[in-house]
């Protein structure tokens, strides 16, 4: 009676709430696990059975309704549970069987009575042939089937997990979904591969269960024989009778259930994932065809008129067939007469106000590609721009020091097929053109022999180039080239663009989280900052002006140390930016000449450097004609350090810097201007060209 009460008690601790749902679980497998000890009385058995039965129709049904697996993710617990659950019945009901099999067919309860009396209509011989042949076809056609189904379905989700998980990270990279969304759909990717893989081991526990019910019931035979005639003085026909039909009742009632859980766990590893459960499936795709109805009903018709057939059975089930596929017939029709009847929604939409819905967000970074390098950016064609971009986001993000917005992928079809565009808040920055398929040989200045193919630039830093076949690849190598395909010209161009850019593209936003992701470390340092002393479009500014003169700023402790000690005094932007550069010298010489080598730079004349502080000092500009030489000399200077495979570097005097680098930034974007502050005293500096005078 202590299971009965446990179980009359089991509604109230499922209504606990929250707490009360955690308790569930346990307490059925103690139940489970107490009826294969504790003696039960035939009512109790009556209900577990019945319950049994209706559990399996329930699960039945829910594999059914199901729209894909994952909907269904506590399946394979089911299934342990139900097959526990049908095994602690089975030992509960065999005690029973032998101790008060004697007494009357009613000895373990009215639920085995009925189905080992009027289910097999007493016969004992036809009740082992239906039990038999129900374990056969649960073991060897479900059972083995879907669990062959759960094998192949688990290898093959594992094998495709690799892909699933790049094709999220390639629509979070592209923009088209959020990280929650990736968050959610990586979660999902990984919980079918553990439901398939659960499955293919939970396909084991029917299996077993099979045999186990076989082998129940022959103990159950052999058993009540031997406790029937031994024990209770019974001759061999009547005990071989009675236990006989108990044993069969027993198995029958345990063995049906486990056929319907069999083909849920069936249906639920060979559906195909679409949006209709299995019913609508079999409706929408078995009977959807009229053609193919009245083919079946014209076959089955012709059957039935031949003699000796069963003409009224054969000619019933034509006469269904052409009835239904009459009214899928109708069913079309009436259907498409409602579309043509619709009015065109173009009209409805004319009609509607225009709202804020309409209006149009510009992306902060795009990429609109020609419709013949959408396979480049395509994820179903294993686009590898997508993962280059991915890439190209996160070594500027450990270069530069912050994250620049997503990359907005789109087809345009107004621009050449195989051309790109790069824009920057709607606004075009770059463009060029790609050949999937082929390769750019680029031509660094060094090579000894032409190549046939279609000429061409390199859109990143414009030297010559030529589009070759693949199988001039390694003979371009050889004579010298830089062979690159079409995904890197792309992905390459790309990156250039963010890095001459990456002032424009530090806004608020990422500011904001910059000094947010200081602030975990740091809180005082940012505390004491902004908005304080500073404000934050302030911080951005002088950030914006050192990534303007290509200056890291991922050392963002030394930059808000530097604005933190000099905000007080001084207000100025440009200010502030020298301030830190020096700050921050060490790291910017390190960036243009690794390790401890010699800085071989391009100096100035001491006149040329004295006219200059003249016209800075009297605030009066540079004169077009002192200007123009600059320029040219400059230019004539950086040519000299190209010849000599040296990087362009200017050295200036400190006050000299910001004016020289504002004025050489525009014609000569790729010419440091470094002040000699900003140079640690443990560098060695080599001047190789002077501007102004002879070197």
């Amino acid at each position: 009676m202590t299971a009965l009460n446990t179980l009359m008690r089991l509604p109230k601790l499922m209504m606990a709430g929250s707490n009360g749902k955690g308790l569930v679980g346990p307490i059925l497998i103690i139940l489970i696990l107490s009826m294969m000890v504790l003696p039960l009385p035939p009512f109790l058995l009556d209900l577990l059975f019945t319950f049994n039965i209706a559990l399996s129709i329930m699960v039945l049904l829910v594999s059914m309704y199901t729209m894909k697996a994952l909907d269904f993710a506590a399946f394979p617990a089911v299934l342990l549970f139900t097959t526990l659950l049908r095994l602690s019945l089975n030992v509960a009901s065999t005690r029973v069987v032998l101790m008060e099999g004697h007494t009357g067919p009613d000895a373990a309860g009215k639920v085995i009575e009925a189905f080992g009396h009027f289910l097999v209509g007493g016969n004992f011989a036809v009740g082992v042939m239906v039990f038999i042949i129900l374990v056969v076809i649960n073991f060897m056609v479900i059972t083995k089937g879907a669990g062959r189904i759960a094998e192949v379905g688990a290898r093959f989700t594992l094998d495709a997990m690799p892909g699933k998980q790049m094709a999220i990270d390639a629509d979070l990279n592209a923009g088209l979904i959020g990280e929650d969304v990736a968050r959610k759909r990586r979660a999902e990717v990984a919980q079918e591969a553990d439901f398939y893989g659960s499955m293919d081991g939970a396909s084991k526990f029917v299996r077993g269960d099979a045999v186990a019910g076989l082998l129940i019931l022959v103990i159950n035979i052999i058993g009540g024989l031997i406790v029937g005639v031994a024990q209770h003085g019974l001759d061999f026909s009547t005990a071989a009778t009675t236990y006989t039909l108990l044993a069969i009742g027993d198995g029958l009632v345990a063995q049906i259930p486990a056929l319907v859980i069999s083909t849920a766990a069936g249906v639920i590893v060979s559906r195909v994932t679409t949006d209709e459960d299995v019913g609508g499936q079999l409706t929408g795709q078995l009977f959807a065809n009229p053609q193919v109805l009245f083919l079946t009903a014209g076959v089955i018709g012709m059957m039935g008129l031949i003699p000796g057939m069963p003409n009224l059975a054969f000619l019933i089930i034509a006469g269904g067939l052409i009835w239904f596929g009459r009214r899928v017939m109708q069913r079309a029709a009436s259907s498409a007469g409602a579309a043509a009847e619709t009015p065109a929604p173009q009209v409805a939409a004319e009609l509607q106000e225009a709202t804020w819905d309409d209006v149009a967000l510009v992306d902060p970074l795009g990429l609109e590609v020609g419709y013949r390098l959408i396979s480049l950016v395509d994820k179903a064609q294993n686009g590898e721009l997508l993962g280059r971009i991915k890439s190209i986001r996160k070594k500027f993000a450990q270069d530069i020091g912050f994250l620049v917005p997503v990359v907005h992928i789109r087809d345009n079809l107004e621009i050449k097929p195989n051309a790109y565009v790069v824009k920057l808040k709607g606004v075009q920055i770059g463009q060029g053109e790609a050949s999937p398929g082929q390769w750019m040989a680029i031509n660094p200045g060094q090579v000894s022999a032409p190549l046939p193919g279609t000429q061409t630039r390199d859109p990143a830093f414009g030297l010559p180039a030529v589009w070759i076949d693949g199988s001039l690849r390694e003979q371009a190598q050889i004579y010298g080239y830089t062979v690159v395909d079409a995904s890197t010209v792309v992905a390459t161009h790309l990156n250039h663009l963010i890095h001459a850019h990456a002032a424009e593209l530090l806004g608020r936003q990422e500011v904001q989280q910059l000094l947010d992701r200081i602030g975990k470390e740091s809180p005082m340092l940012v505390q004491d900052l902004v908005p304080k002393t500073l404000s934050l479009t302030t911080v951005q500014k002088v950030l914006q002006n050192l990534l303007d003169e290509s200056v890291p700023i991922r050392d963002m402790r030394t930059i808000l140390d530097v604005l933190v000690e000099h905000a007080s005094t001084v207000s100025d932007t440009t200010e502030l930016t020298s301030l830190i550069r020096l700050a921050l010298g060490r790291a910017i010489s390190q960036q243009i000449y690794p390790g401890n080598e010699e800085l071989q730079v391009i100096g100035l004349d001491g006149s040329l450097d004295r006219v200059l502080l003249q016209a800075l000092t009297s605030s009066g500009g540079l004169e077009p004609g002192l200007a123009d030489s600059l320029l040219r000399e400059t230019q004539s200077a950086m040519a000299r350090q190209a010849q000599l495979g040296l990087a362009p570097v200017l050295v200036v005097q400190h006050p000299l810097r910001v004016l020289l680098a504002r004025f050489l930034r525009r014609s000569l974007p790729q010419l440091k201007v470094l002040s000699h502050a900003e140079i640690p005293d443990t560098r060695t500096i080599k001047v190789t060209a002077t501007i102004g005078g002879k070197a």
